[in-house]
């Protein structure tokens, strides 16, 4: 009686989660695509299995994707760190993720610090003179970044017989900058749990659950206000945007396909409540983008993945009439290798979709900092 008592909470919690998304979205004025440089990914794990990690993380970077995975590192602090350039080097991309047991092996402490900039951005704000003429001399360049910071606190909990159930939020500090122009401070705050059976594993994160916002202030000297009013320009002020909250949901199971090969397959549903986007499942309140993801692993040493996401629907450019749209996605594909504490991930990450490939490297590495003389900690 007890379990399904408990299973009927837990699907009641799903139902009023879903619900309150629903109701904030009609009553609040939310910035669409706002704080996109949170949801670029993390590790070359997650990235080569098209982000689909919600149920299956279980290292640092849960902090990004499931803070409740965090619960999973016992003993030894973890240490991720990854690095990756896009366009051409135009935008850099950092993140680095810290996991810290506490005592008891009960909690789980996250520390995670990502960066996205584009830096040499050209300010022509002062390329044309009052005379008319232009002076490339007056051309300066700035940077444009964003930061995030979180801190995430995981707790496991057994339930559900031999069920493992694990619970996490996340606080989130966010800096955003555009030289010295313009810039913003934000919070917000995520939670999440993951449920994990035998050989499968689910996960719902229910991000900015508060809703994140970014309160913007501007810096414009007089000069630059009078080539705005000149130019007829918006003089911007104050402002602030808001991030409408996301739910995350997640499934996976692990195929033992020999005594040393596992295929691990997980399906995610990514529920935005910011308008109509262009997803497979398009409503005015929400919008529902599936993403799918494989890691074929050999003795837990050697690993190929693959995987698909943001499915899209575009006209056909071979029909000549602009009316027929056909479907497209993004591939992406990866392998790592483990030797002791150390692991060593790759991503082939398309940017675009399969029809315009513009594709990039990652390369990210996970450290267990074990201490010297200390063992491994036995398997589940």
């Amino acid at each position: 009686m007890l379990k399904r008592v408990r299973g009927k909470t837990c699907f009641y919690l799903i139902l009023v989660v879903f619900g309150s998304f629903t109701t904030l979205s009609a009553f609040c004025q939310f910035t669409e695509y706002s704080n996109e440089f949170l949801n670029i990914g993390a590790g070359a794990r997650g990235l080569a299995m098209a982000s689909a990690q919600v149920a299956t993380v279980n290292d640092a970077t849960a902090g990004y994707w499931n803070p409740a995975a965090l619960a999973n590192i016992k003993d030894v602090p973890q240490l991720s760190l990854m690095h990756a350039e896009y366009y051409a080097g135009i935008g850099k991309y950092d993140f680095a993720s810290l996991a810290l047991p506490l005592k008891d092996n009960k909690r789980t402490l996250g520390l995670t610090l990502l960066r996205f900039a584009v830096d040499d951005i050209p300010n022509t704000i002062f390329l044309v003179q009052p005379d008319g003429t232009v002076n490339f001399e007056n051309i300066t360049t700035f940077s444009s970044a964003d930061y995030a910071f979180i801190v995430s606190l995981a707790q496991q909990s057994k339930m559900w017989g031999d069920k493992i159930v694990n619970f996490g939020v996340n606080a989130k500090i966010i800096r955003r900058t555009a030289g010295d122009i313009a810039s913003a401070w934000g919070f917000g705050f995520d939670a999440a749990t993951q449920i994990e059976g035998k050989r499968w594993k689910l996960g719902i994160v229910a991000k900015d659950i508060t809703t994140t916002f970014n309160a913007w202030s501007f810096n414009l000297d007089e000069a630059i206000r009078e080539v705005f009013y000149e130019t007829q320009n918006e003089i911007p002020g104050k402002s602030i945007e808001l991030t409408a909250p996301q739910l995350l949901v997640g499934g996976s199971y692990n195929f033992r396909l020999g005594r040393k090969l596992n295929l691990l397959v997980e399906g995610d549903l990514d529920v935005t409540f910011d308008g109509k986007r262009n997803t497979v499942i398009s409503t005015k309140p929400v919008s529902i983008d599936p993403r799918l993801g494989m890691e074929l692993s050999f003795k837990d040493v050697f690993f190929v993945r693959a995987g698909v996401n943001n499915f899209q629907q575009v006209l056909d450019d071979r029909d000549t009439l602009n009316q027929r749209k056909i479907w497209i996605y993004q591939p992406s594909v990866g392998a790592g290798f483990k030797v002791g504490d150390v692991q060593i991930d790759y991503a082939f990450v398309n940017l675009a979709n399969q029809s315009y490939p513009l594709y990039t490297h990652v390369f990210s590495l996970r450290v267990d900092l074990r201490k010297k003389g200390q063992k491994k900690p036995m398997k589940r």
